[in-house]
């Protein structure tokens, strides 16, 4: 079974907002105007952050549990954010198969639109080995997007 979730037009905005103190008290102060014949110094405009990941679709198999499990996992990532995640529930036990199934289901919602770097499943609809599963593959991906090898 294969479960899918894709962010369309998820979009982040952060307005930072600078407050100043405005107080009667606070005496005025004029800006310095450049000495003549000198243009005045510019603001450097601030570099905007390189991505750690390279844009993509990338898969693992992540290994967990003592029998050994296992899912295979496929990120879409995009500026450092994952977009879309698709994992498949491969378990023949049944009580194992029931595991990864809800685990599958729950994981769109915990992680896509996340960054990379930020995503840390520990347990996930009462599945814990599952998320050890997912924490294989997904750190096998990193290093793949790190190194732009889907």
């Amino acid at each position: 079974m294969r479960f899918s979730r894709t962010a369309v037009g998820t979009a982040v905005m952060v307005a930072a907002v600078g407050m100043t103190g405005c107080s009667a008290e606070a005496p005025e102060t004029a800006a310095t105007p450049a000495a003549p014949g000198t243009a005045a110094p510019e603001t450097p405009a601030p570099e905007a952050a390189d991505s750690v990941y390279t844009d993509g679709e990338y898969s693992a198999t992540g290994w967990y549990g003592g029998l050994p499990s296992h899912h295979d996992v496929t990120l879409t990532i995009a500026d450092d954010i994952v977009t879309a995640v698709e994992i498949t529930t491969p378990a023949e036990d049944e009580t194992s198969l029931g595991y990864q199934q809800q685990f599958a289901a729950a994981l769109p919602d915990a992680i896509v639109g996340q960054s990379v770097d930020d995503l840390a499943v520990d347990r996930l609809a009462g599945s814990s080995g599952c998320s050890e599963g997912f924490m294989d593959a997904l750190a096998q991906i990193k290093t793949q997007a790190s190194e732009g090898t889907p």
